[in-house]
C-alpha cells in the first residue's frame, strides 16, 4: 500500500500518469498559441526542441537494427509453408500499394506546399537525390558495421532482415550446437530490443515538451499560415486510407468472390477497437474473434496470419509514411523526385517487418523514411520543424492508420482461407 501511495503521489506523477498522446496534442496546441502570441520573443525555447530531436536521432539506428532482427527471426521456417508464403506476399504487396496510394494523394494535394520552412536553408542530401539504380545497389551494404555507424537506413534494414532470417533457420537446425547458439543470439537481440523500447518510451515522455518548443518556434516564425498545411496533411492521409480500403481491399476481396460490404459488417468491431485504442496488438484478441466467428476463417489460419500481420503488416502506417514524407519535402521547399519516391516505397515496405512492435512505430519509421531520402532530422533544421508538426497531430493520424492496419490483416486472413478452400462461406452469404 505504501508503494502504491508513493507511486500516486511521486514527483510529476500527474504528468506521467496522464495520457501521452493527449499531452503531445496539448503541447501542439499550446505551442501554436504561444508561438502566435509571443512571436520571435519565444525563440529562446528552441534548445528544448533540439534536445528532443537529438534523443530521437540517438534511438533510430538501434531501433531499426534490433527490432528488425527479432522480427525477421520470429518468422519460423517450419511455419512459413504454403500459408505463410501466401500471407507474406499479400502483406508485402498491399504495403507497396499503400505507399503508392499515399504518394499519389500527396502529389495531387501537395500538403505543406507554400509553407517554405527552410527560409533559404539548404535541404541537405535531398537536393542531390540518387537515381533508382543507385538506390537499389546501395541497399546491399559492403560493410554492415560501417552502415550502422553512418546511419544508412536501407543497408541497415537489408542486413538486419537477412541476419534475422539466418537466425530463424539456424534455430530450426537439428544440430544442437547451431540451434542453441542461434537461440542465445536471438535472446540477446530480443533483450536488446526490449531495452531500446524502454528507452523509446522514456524519450516519448519528453515528447510533449519537445513538441511544444518546436511548434512554438514554427508558429513564431510562420504565423497562422502553418495551420492550413496541418489540416491538409490530415485530410490527405484519411483520403489515402479510404482509397486503400475501397480499391485495394475491396478489389482484392472481389477477385476471390468475397463482398466488401459483408467483410465490413463482420470486421467493424475490430476496426472500431483499433481506431480507439490505436494498437494492433491490443486489438488482436478481438481481431481473431471477428475473423473466426464473423468471417469464417479457421483458427489454423487466423492463429498464424493475424499475429504475423500485427507485426509486419502496416498498410495504414505505409500511407502515412508516403504522405508525411512528401509533406516534409513540400514544407521545406524541396519536392522529391521520382527516384526518391521509389526509395520511400522501398524503405517503408522493408521497415514494416518487425517495427510494428515499437512504441510510437509510425513516427519512428517516419524518421527512417526521411533519412533514406536525405531529409535528415537535425536539431534546428527546417526538416525538424516539419517533423514536429507531424508529431503534434500524430494521435489523430494514428487512429485511422491503426484501424486500416488490422483491416488489412483480416482481409489477408480471409483471402488466404478462401484460396486454401477452408473459409466458411456461410458467413459471407
Amino acid at each position: 500500500m505504501a508503494a502504491e501511495h508513493s507511486g500516486k503521489s511521486g514527483f510529476m506523477s500527474w504528468y506521467f500518469k496522464s495520457n501521452l498522446l493527449v499531452r503531445i496534442l496539448i503541447g501542439l496546441i499550446l505551442g501554436a498559441i504561444v508561438g502566435l502570441a509571443a512571436g520571435p520573443s519565444i525563440l529562446w525555447v528552441k534548445p528544448f526542441g533540439d534536445i528532443f530531436i537529438r534523443l530521437l536521432q540517438m534511438i533510430v539506428v538501434p531501433v531499426i537494427f534490433f527490432s528488425l532482427v527479432v522480427g525477421a527471426a520470429s518468422l519460423s521456417p517450419a511455419r512459413l509453408g504454403k500459408v505463410g508464403v501466401k500471407i507474406f506476399i499479400y502483406y508485402m504487396a498491399t504495403t507497396v500499394a499503400a505507399v503508392v496510394i499515399g504518394l499519389i494523394f500527396a502529389n495531387i494535394l501537395q500538403p505543406g506546399a507554400g509553407l517554405n520552412l527552410s527560409a533559404g536553408q539548404a535541404a541537405g542530401k535531398a537536393l542531390t537525390q540518387p537515381n533508382v539504380v543507385d538506390t537499389l545497389l546501395a541497399i546491399i551494404p559492403t560493410n554492415p558495421i560501417g552502415a550502422l555507424a553512418r546511419g544508412e537506413v536501407l543497408p541497415i534494414i537489408f542486413f538486419a532482415i537477412v541476419f534475422g532470417f539466418s537466425l530463424s533457420f539456424l534455430a530450426e537446425s537439428k544440430e544442437e550446437r547451431l540451434s542453441s547458439g542461434a537461440a542465445a543470439v536471438l535472446k540477446f537481440f530480443d533483450g536488446a530490443a526490449e531495452a531500446i523500447y524502454k528507452i523509446v518510451r522514456g524519450v516519448m515522455q519528453y515528447a510533449p515538451i519537445g513538441v511544444f518548443a518546436l511548434i512554438a518556434v514554427v508558429f513564431a516564425q510562420q504565423g497562422a499560415k502553418a495551420l492550413g498545411p496541418l489540416g491538409m496533411v490530415t485530410l490527405t492521409v484519411y483520403l489515402g486510407l479510404i482509397a486503400h480500403l475501397l480499391v485495394t481491399y475491396g478489389g482484392g476481396l472481389a477477385i476471390f468472390g468475397l463482398k466488401l460490404t459483408r467483410f465490413l459488417s463482420g470486421s467493424k468491431e475490430a476496426m472500431l477497437t483499433a481506431f480507439v485504442t490505436r494498437s494492433s496488438s491490443a486489438t488482436l484478441p478481438i481481431t481473431m474473434r471477428n475473423s473466426e466467428e464473423n468471417l469464417g476463417v479457421p483458427r489454423s489460419i487466423s492463429s498464424f496470419t493475424l499475429p504475423l500481420g500485427a507485426t509486419v503488416n502496416m498498410d495504414g502506417t505505409a500511407i502515412y509514411q508516403g504522405v508525411c514524407a512528401l509533406f516534409v519535402a513540400f514544407a521545406i521547399g524541396s519536392p522529391l523526385d521520382f527516384g526518391s519516391q521509389m526509395t520511400i516505397i522501398l524503405t517503408a515496405t522493408l521497415a514494416s517487418i518487425g517495427a510494428a512492435g515499437v512504441p510510437g512505430a509510425g513516427v519512428i519509421i517516419l524518421l527512417m523514411v526521411l533519412n533514406s531520402v536525405g531529409l535528415e532530422v537535425k536539431e534546428g533544421s527546417a526538416v525538424a520543424m516539419a517533423y514536429a508538426m507531424i508529431l503534434g497531430i500524430d494521435a489523430i493520424l494514428d487512429m485511422g492508420r491503426t484501424s486500416l492496419n488490422i483491416t488489412g490483416d483480416l482481409v489477408g486472413a480471409s483471402i488466404v482461407a478462401k484460396t486454401d478452400k477452408s473459409l466458411d462461406m456461410s458467413k459471407w452469404s
